[in-house]
């Protein structure tokens, strides 16, 4: 394998361990992921360029990468919810008096005591409402319903409850908290320490140029897509390894489960043995995502999109059809 194709090997190791994956990965499964990543990312390139052309334009903008999945409304809140965080460090950084290392001297003159306890609320209270007042920007999509109305509705308390498809949104979101949850209960401080390191994992951050050049991005967009496009897409990238871990796990759990119920009715089947790898640990303590772990969990996770499933045509060929993003 070439070196200079595969750059992200120990991003994805990180990235895998975060969604389950104790063990370390064979070199030829972390290249495979990384092959599917960047055939998504290249995918979501396309699509997003074709979108920008329609309106007319040459770069693409945030707006046309999140277009593209739209309809996995869970995906989205916690894309916005990014997208805002990362406002609320922008326009805190700008503020005057050091803007976020402001507030956390404020919040540490909080603790001294003594005659500075008044200042010290009162900067915890100004802290308090800039973060508020930050967090109800809320990111708007020009294809939702309120844009189809030349006027708009005063920006009131109400705006703040929470719709239908929010409360989905953070059904999902709690979800993978209790998952994250029950990975982590039973980590000694060593390993959890070294899981929240696992999780800062990024194909872009202070890797833009990198990412850039291994995504070819200067050959598929006109001209260079902004800082956010490349956020949005280091984003989207950390959540394709974790969907494709996850589905892969799964597979592995079931397949671990059908041999030993063989086992134990004693049916002598032919089961494939698998392949050994150098330095492997025993048996029992070893169990990595193999290659075709990962070959199946990319098949069910384009089987599943029914909506761009290949059909025949009335030539008798297949049609083909785009690749579905994860």
């Amino acid at each position: 394998m070439s070196e200079s194709k595969y750059k992200y090997r120990i991003e994805i190791q990180q990235m895998m361990f975060v969604s389950g994956e104790s063990n370390d990965p064979p070199i030829e499964t972390t290249s495979i992921i990384e092959d599917i990543v960047r055939g998504q990312v290249i995918e979501i390139l396309m699509q997003a360029t074709k979108t920008a052309s329609s309106r007319g334009s040459k770069s693409i903008a945030p707006e046309d990468v999140i277009f593209m999945i739209r309809h996995d409304k869970a995906k989205v809140n916690r894309l916005r919810t990014y997208l805002s965080w990362k406002d609320v460090r922008k326009n805190a950084k700008d503020q005057e008096g050091g803007g976020t290392e402001s507030l956390i001297e404020g919040d540490a003159a909080a603790g001294t005591g003594g005659t500075g306890a008044a200042a010290a609320g009162a900067n915890q209270s100004d802290s308090s409402k800039m973060l508020t007042r930050y967090r109800k920007s809320k990111i708007r999509l020009p294809w939702e319903l309120q844009f189809m109305f030349s006027e708009q509705h005063l920006e009131t308390g109400e705006d703040d409850q929470i719709d239908d498809e929010e409360k989905a949104a953070t059904i999902a979101s709690l979800k993978r908290l209790k998952t994250a949850d029950d990975r982590t209960k039973n980590m000694t401080r060593e390993e959890y320490v070294h899981w929240s390191e696992c999780r800062q994992a990024s194909f872009t951050f202070r890797k833009a140029k990198r990412f850039r050049e291994w995504a070819q991005i200067g050959q598929l967009c006109d001209s260079r897509p902004n800082d956010d496009v490349i956020d949005i897409l280091g984003f989207l990238t950390f959540e394709i390894v974790c969907s494709i871990t996850e589905e892969a796990m799964l597979i592995k759990n079931s397949e671990e489960k059908l041999i030993q119920i063989r086992k134990q009715k004693n049916v002598d089947d032919n089961v494939p043995k698998k392949r050994k790898y150098l330095f492997d640990k025993p048996d029992e303590l070893a169990n990595p995502l193999l290659p075709y772990h990962i070959e199946e969990a990319w098949r069910r996770l384009q089987a599943n999109d029914f909506k761009h499933k290949a059909a025949r045509s009335f030539g008798g060929g297949l049609v083909r059809t785009r690749t579905r993003l994860i």
